[in-house]
């Protein structure tokens, strides 16, 4: 079951190779969409760093996290993994569009920042996305053979998800749930899940032993 975690994510100033990689990770979002591409890849919509910053460096402040594995679903330019890297995170992003994987590791590089960028879609093999009423349902493995779901541990080819100790993620609002529920299906012991919502709103769960 999911518990969520009361923080204010309130905006604070960020060291100086943060509010580098925020100003030219910006510009980079920027240059995408002015030359057009925004127009062919409309699941990529940025988030606001400074919210994600804030939010990261609570749960820290705070104690509320076992460890130090991130994980970026859907990382699109990395701004999120990059974040978590220079707050002393082992990061890895996951995105499976190659043009926002390229860009992603160019910013990176360009940074010189200890990020992995895994060109990979943020649901493991088995797990599938399917309509439901109101909004998007998770189908975990084995569901749609034999009626159950099959018991064996999800991971992805280059990364355990129960390992991981917090998970960030900015879904459309129809995938809000299946996030949800596909954060309880993979991860392990205290992880925390954070969402940003849009519109400077953002939620922590943590995951708890029912």
């Amino acid at each position: 079951m999911l518990e969520e975690i009361a923080l204010e994510y309130a905006p604070r100033t960020p060291a100086e190779p943060i509010r580098r990689l925020i100003e030219i990770g910006t510009e980079r979002i920027d240059r995408f969409y002015d030359d057009g591409h925004g127009v062919r890849y409309r699941n990529f919509v940025p988030c606001d760093p400074l919210l994600i910053h804030a939010g990261i460096s609570e749960l820290l402040e705070t104690g509320e996290l076992s460890g130090g594995l991130f994980c970026e679903w859907g990382s699109g330019f990395g701004m999120a993994s990059g974040i978590a890297s220079l707050l002393g995170f082992e990061a890895v992003g996951m995105e499976k569009e190659e043009i926002l994987v390229t860009k992603s590791r160019e910013l990176i590089k360009d940074l010189g920042l200890e990020v992995e960028i895994l060109e990979t879609s943020y649901l493991p093999p088995g797990f599938e996305e399917t309509e439901g009423i109101g909004g998007k349902d998770l189908l975990l493995p084995g569901d749609a053979v034999s009626g159950g779901a099959d018991s064996s541990p999800a991971i992805y080819d280059e990364l355990d998800p129960a390992e991981v100790d917090l998970f960030f993620v900015y879904p459309w609002p129809d995938q809000e749930q299946i996030m949800m529920d596909l954060f309880q299906s993979v991860a392990s012991g205290d992880a925390i899940l954070m969402m940003y919502l849009g519109d400077g709103e953002m939620v922590s769960y943590r995951l708890v032993e029912s």
